[in-house]
């Protein structure tokens, strides 16, 4: 249980929802900021601001799973204005209070250190990750159904990026017979690839293989799709880039070649809330438990 816990949740989507449900259920107090417009009640629930809420008091910080932007700024789908880190209010939490996130920029990592604060970042873990895959990869292709004029069987397709999301896509992409080809630097990315029956090729390769392509598909947080390798590409192809925003691809030169491209970070919480949620909250549950039981508070 966490009866005595306080754990602010600032920001997020849907899958927040299932957060607060399964942490509620463990008797946590939990605030909430940027969630003015939520409308549904859960006990044990305030929805607050920076201002009110008194950081000396805050054991656990959920942040979204996309973190914060350079800005300070975390998405929230539940708030009528943009939501912010407040950094003097930080700077008042204790020193082993944890925040919790989905990825980490510099800025965020800069932002805890200065706070004395320390981050787990969710999405490092293969579990999450592996889960969060799956929803993701249904994302993935419900818009290549709907954005793109051909039937996913028979479809060339191109995952960039071979790890834990881009192996699930290129097997669910693959089970439904498209032909899939896979970029990997790793050779042993590259190795799997071949063993699941798909074309591996390196980056280097990357701009020699797309001018049949159907639908790309980017995982990779870098910018790899570039004006090189789009203006080889056909008109008609799609562009699907889940990254982490700002993506891995140059949006502007695609538009100027009026190639669709759509930055989709975040599928599993537009497709599937739910079950993301419940995932999430469930590995939350987990890790705030074990950090409430090593603290004083847990041991009262």
């Amino acid at each position: 249980m966490l009866t005595g816990m306080k754990v602010v949740i600032i920001g997020g989507d849907l899958r927040q929802l299932e957060v607060i449900r399964i942490l509620g259920k463990l008797d946590a107090t939990i605030y909430l900021i940027g969630y003015d417009q939520l409308d549904d009640g859960f006990l044990g629930v305030e929805k607050t601001s920076f201002e009110a809420l008194k950081a000396e008091n805050i054991d656990a910080i959920i942040l979204p799973i996309n973190g914060m932007k350079k800005n300070k700024e975390v998405d929230s789908v539940f708030s009528s204005s943009e939501v912010y880190v407040n950094e003097s209010w930080l700077a008042k939490v204790r020193k082993n209070t944890k925040i919790y996130t989905g990825i980490c920029n510099a800025e965020l990592k800069e932002l805890a250190g200065k706070a004395e604060l320390n981050i787990i970042t969710l999405m490092e873990r293969d579990d999450l990750a592996i889960y969060n895959s799956i929803p993701t990869a249904e994302g993935a292709l419900l818009l290549a159904i709907q954005h793109t004029n051909v039937t996913i069987h028979g479809s060339n397709v191109i995952v960039s990026g071979f790890g834990r999301v881009g192996q699930t896509i290129a097997r669910v992409f693959e089970g439904l017979g498209a032909n899939v080809k896979v970029i990997a630097n790793e050779d042993a990315l590259r190795a799997r690839a071949y063993e699941m029956k798909l074309k591996p090729y390196p980056l280097s390769e990357f701009k020699n293989i797309v001018e049949d392509a159907d639908t790309i598909i980017n995982t990779i947080p870098a910018r790899v799709i570039t004006s090189e390798i789009i203006s080889r590409m056909a008109n008609d192809v799609l562009i699907l880039d889940i990254a982490s925003s700002p993506g891995g691809t140059d949006f502007e030169f695609a538009e100027k070649r009026a190639v669709h491209a759509i930055l989709t970070p975040g599928l599993p919480g537009l497709v599937a809330p739910k079950t993301a949620g419940v995932q999430l909250g469930s590995l939350l549950s987990t890790l705030l438990q074990k950090q409430w039981e090593e603290s004083e508070g847990g041991n009262v």
